[in-house]
């Protein structure tokens, strides 16, 4: 185990404890609520070791600063993790706040975790395992709508391919055929497939994803080989997609995977992405194309 239960949460700090091993990287705005949840989630998480980083932007009072956030830091550092808060301002897009926090990251493996997503107890644990397994750039799991437990979309799931044997590199584009995959993380549809699998307790099968966005879990020298986030100064502040493009960059080079079961919940708190006018691959993949060499 490697963080400290409560009988112990009162002792002085082990200097034996094991070194984290998975940077989360968490950015929030004006969401105290949702991430409270986010951080819950975290703590109830065993293995592997982690440290968590919040980087926040919000219009006034930090999200950390409220007492339901706050309460959950303070269970993360009983527990032995390091919490970092970080004040990131003023706000330069998603993809700006996403470079400044990978920045942040010193492990092998950084989880990108957004502020509205619970993970259920041993999801760190599988992700980690998947990806060192697998030994591919990233692996995920696409954060899942419960209120659609009874909506199946048969219609949307006919694209599932699971990954036989190695995670090879893949080239997603619009008019590649993987890019029709996307409609597999609406609403519930992964809960389904997972039925449908009757995939049993501990069990996790790789499959194919167009991207995979809300809880991905990278190899960080692979997502920083293949550029991060560093694209964002093409871009306007109001923007979307930006984890599409770095995750197609790492497909590319490296190969990437979603996982079943997803144990990531979306809390269907309404978007703070409100302004959806730039996407932000239609962008960088013309500045490509435009600095591509004949």
């Amino acid at each position: 185990m490697s963080h400290r239960t409560s009988e112990s949460w009162a002792r002085e700090p082990d200097a034996s404890a094991e070194p984290p091993s998975v940077d989360v990287l968490i950015p929030t705005c004006d969401r105290p609520a949702e991430l409270a949840v986010t951080l819950a989630g975290l703590a109830a998480q065993r293995d592997p070791s982690f440290r968590v980083v919040i980087s926040d932007q919000s219009r006034e009072q930090p999200a950390w600063q409220h007492p339901a956030p706050a309460a959950m830091i303070r269970v993360l550092q009983a527990q032995g993790r390091e919490v970092v808060v970080l004040r990131h301002v003023p706000r330069l897009g998603l993809a700006e706040h996403r470079h400044f926090l990978l920045e942040q990251a010193r492990t092998r493996h950084c989880l990108f975790l957004d502020d509205d997503i619970w993970l259920e107890p041993g999801a760190l644990q599988r992700m980690d395992k998947a990806l060192l397994e697998l030994g591919c750039g990233f692996v995920g799991m696409a954060p899942q709508g419960l209120s659609y437990l009874t909506d199946r979309r048969p219609q949307e799931v006919v694209t599932f391919e699971r990954w036989d044997g190695a995670v090879t590199p893949e080239r997603v584009r619009p008019e590649s055929p993987g890019f029709e995959r996307w409609p597999l993380h609406n609403a519930a549809n992964l809960s389904h497939l997972s039925a449908d699998l009757e995939l049993q307790p501990g069990e996790w099968v790789p499959y194919r994803v167009a991207w995979l966005g809300g809880c991905a879990l990278y190899n960080r020298q692979a997502l920083e080989d293949t550029g991060g986030f560093r694209f964002w100064d093409l871009l306007p502040p109001e923007h979307a997609g930006e984890d599409v493009v770095a995750q197609w960059r790492v497909m590319e080079k490296f190969g990437g995977a979603g996982i079943l079961p997803s144990g990531a919940v979306h809390l269907e708190s309404p978007t703070t992405v409100t302004d959806r006018r730039v996407e932000a691959y239609k962008v960088v993949l013309r500045e490509d194309a435009g600095t591509a060499k004949p």
